[in-house]
C-alpha cells in the first residue's frame, strides 16, 4: 500500500506541459526506427513489384485482375474515414479543434507505419524473413489505427501529444496480438472489426481513462463543451463516417457475394440507427428537442454493430433490427451511462466512446456469434458455408454451432486485451514525464498549439434593447444581434449608421 501511495503522489505532482524536447525527440527517433525497420523487413508483394509483368504473363492474367483495382476504392473510403471522419468528429469541443484534427493526424500517420510492421510480423512474414506489402496491407493498417483513434476519443483534451504517441505504440502492438489470436488462432470471423477494432479500442481507451482519472477536471468545465460552429464541424465527420462505413465493413471481405452482402448489411443497419436515435433523443429531451451529441455519435452505432456479421446471412430485416437496437442502446448510453460512469466508476469519457464503439462492438460480437451458430446449409449452401466461414484446411470439419462458440471466445479475447492492456498502459501514462496538462488547463488548444489571436468581442451598440457584439474592419463594423449578422457601414464617421442584414450568409 505504501508503494502504491508513493506512486500516486509522484504521478500527481505539479504538471509541466513543455514538450519542446520530448515531442521532437519521440517523433524523430521513432520515425528513424521506422525507416530502419522498413529497410530490413518491408518489400513489395508480387502484385505491386515490377516483376508483376512477368508473373502476369506466366499466370495468363491481365492488369485488371491485379488486386489493386478491387481493393483501392475501398481503401480510399477507409482512408478518408480515418483522417477526415474520425478527425472532424473530434472537433466538437469549443477550444480543441486543432487538437482533435491535428493529433488524430499524428496518431494515424505514425500508427499506420507501426501497424504495417506489427501485422506483417504476425500475418505476412515470408520464409526469407520479409514482409510483402500490397493494397490489402494498407487497409488492415488503417483498421489497426482505428482502434487507437477510438481510444483517443476517451482521452480527448486531457493528454499530451507525447502520451498519444506512447498510447499508439502500445495500442498497435496489443491490437496486432489480439487480432492474431482472434482471427488466426481462434478462427473467429470479424470482417468489419466489431470485436477486434471497436470492442478492443473502446475498452482500451476507457481503461486508460480510468487510470488517468482527474478528480478536479471540473476546473476545465468551462471548455468541456461545444459551440454552434464546432458542432457543425463535428457533424461533417459524422457524415463522412456514415457514408463510407459500408466500405469499412466490406473492405477485406471476399470478392463477390461476401463483399456485396457486407455493404448491404451495413447500409441497412446505419439507416435504421438514424431513425431510432432521433426518436430516443427527442423522447428524452425537454420539449422533444434533439441533442446534437446523439446525432453526431449514436447514428453511427449500427455500422459498428454490423461489423462482425457483415458478410454473414444476417438478412435485410435482421440488419434493421440490429440498427434499431443499437440506436436505443447508444443514445440511452449518452443520456444515462456516461454521467454514471464519470460519477461512480471514475471513467471520464470525453467523446462517449463507450456508447459509440464499446457497447455496439459487444453487441456486434454477440450478433456475430448467434448468426454463425444458427447458419445452415439451407441458407448458405454447402459451398457458401465453407467460403463464408473459411471452413478449410485444419478447420474443414468445423460446424456452425462450434463456429458460434469461437466467435464468443473472440469477443472475450478482445475485452481482455482492451481492459487489461488499457490498465497497464494507463499506469505508464500516469508517470509525470509526458507533459500532460493540469486539471484546470484541459480541452484548450493553446497548451500545445500556436493559436491565432481572435478578434476581441465587446458590446458596442444597443439595438431595440439587445446588445450587439461587434468587431471592426477597415471600413465597417460587423455586428451580431439576436443570432443575426449585420454590417454597419462607416459607424465611426459621425453619419447615421446604415444596417444591412447579412443573416443569410453562412459564417
Amino acid at each position: 500500500m505504501g508503494a502504491c501511495q508513493s506512486f500516486r503522489e509522484m504521478c500527481d505532482r505539479e504538471k509541466n506541459t513543455n514538450v519542446h524536447l520530448s515531442l521532437p525527440a519521440v517523433c524523430i527517433v521513432w520515425q528513424t526506427a521506422m525507416i530502419i525497420l522498413f529497410g530490413v523487413f518491408m518489400r513489395y508483394d508480387h502484385e505491386s513489384d515490377a516483376h508483376w509483368v512477368e508473373h502476369r504473363k506466366h499466370s495468363n492474367l491481365t492488369d485488371i485482375e491485379n488486386d489493386f483495382y478491387f481493393r483501392y476504392p475501398s481503401f480510399q473510403d477507409v482512408h478518408v474515414m480515418i483522417f477526415v471522419g474520425f478527425g472532424f468528429l473530434m472537433t466538437f469541443l469549443k477550444r480543441y479543434s486543432f487538437g482533435g484534427v491535428g493529433f488524430n493526424f499524428l496518431i494515424a500517420a505514425f500508427g499506420l507505419q507501426w501497424a504495417l510492421l506489427m501485422q506483417g510480423w504476425f500475418h505476412w512474414l515470408d520464409a526469407d524473413g520479409k514482409i510483402r506489402i500490397g493494397i490489402e496491407n494498407l487497409i488492415n493498417a488503417d483498421f489497426c489505427v482505428a482502434g487507437c483513434l477510438i481510444a483517443y476519443g476517451a482521452l480527448l483534451g486531457k493528454v499530451s501529444p507525447v502520451q498519444l504517441m506512447v498510447l499508439t505504440l502500445f495500442g498497435i502492438t496489443l491490437f496486432a496480438v489480439e487480432e492474431f489470436i482472434i482471427i488466426s488462432v481462434i478462427h473467429a470471423r470479424d470482417a468489419g472489426g466489431s470485436m477486434v477494432i471497436h470492442t478492443f479500442g473502446g475498452y482500451y481507451g476507457l481503461s486508460v481513462s480510468w487510470m488517468l482519472y482527474r478528480p478536479n477536471l471540473h476546473q476545465s468545465s468551462r471548455l468541456q463543451g461545444s459551440v454552434y460552429h464546432s458542432d457543425v464541424f463535428a457533424m461533417i465527420g459524422t457524415l463522412f463516417l456514415w457514408m463510407f462505413w459500408p466500405s469499412f465493413n466490406s473492405a477485406i471481405c471476399d470478392h463477390g457475394d461476401g463483399q456485396h452482402r457486407a455493404a448491404i448489411n451495413t447500409y441497412l443497419c446505419l439507416a435504421s440507427t438514424v431513425l431510432t436515435t432521433v426518436a430516443i433523443s427527442s423522447l428524452f429531451q425537454k420539449h422533444g428537442k434533439l441533442d446534437m451529441v446523439h446525432i453526431q455519435n449514436s447514428t453511427l452505432a449500427g455500422g459498428v454493430a454490423a461489423g462482425t456479421a457483415a458478410e454473414f446471412m444476417l438478412m435485410p430485416y435482421g440488419c434493421l433490427i440490429v440498427g434499431f437496437c443499437c440506436g436505443i442502446i447508444s443514445t440511452l448510453g449518452y443520456i444515462f451511462l456516461t454521467p454514471f460512469m464519470e460519477k461512480h466508476l471514475k471513467i471520464q469519457d470525453t467523446c462517449g466512446i463507450h456508447n459509440l464503439h464499446a457497447m455496439p462492438g459487444v453487441v456486434g460480437g454477440i450478433v456475430g456469434a448467434i448468426t454463425a451458430a444458427s447458419a445452415s446449409i439451407e441458407v448458405y449452401g454447402h459451398e457458401g458455408l465453407v467460403n463464408t466461414f473459411d471452413f478449410m484446411d485444419k478447420f474443414k470439419d468445423m460446424v456452425p454451432t462450434t463456429q458460434g462458440g469461437h466467435q464468443a471466445a473472440g469477443l472475450c479475447v478482445a475485452l481482455c486485451f482492451g481492459i487489461g492492456g488499457g490498465i497497464i498502459v494507463g499506469a505508464i501514462l500516469r508517470l509525470p514525464i509526458w507533459g500532460d496538462p493540469a486539471d484546470d488547463n484541459c480541452f484548450d488548444d493553446e497548451t500545445y498549439w500556436e493559436v491565432p489571436e481572435e478578434e476581441e468581442m465587446s458590446p458596442t451598440f444597443i439595438c431595440r434593447g439587445f446588445v450587439l457584439f461587434s468587431y471592426q474592419t477597415n471600413d465597417a463594423v460587423i455586428a451580431f444581434c439576436c443570432s443575426r449578422l449585420y454590417c454597419i457601414q462607416s459607424p465611426l464617421d459621425g453619419s447615421t449608421a446604415q444596417f444591412w442584414d447579412y443573416s443569410h450568409i453562412l459564417m
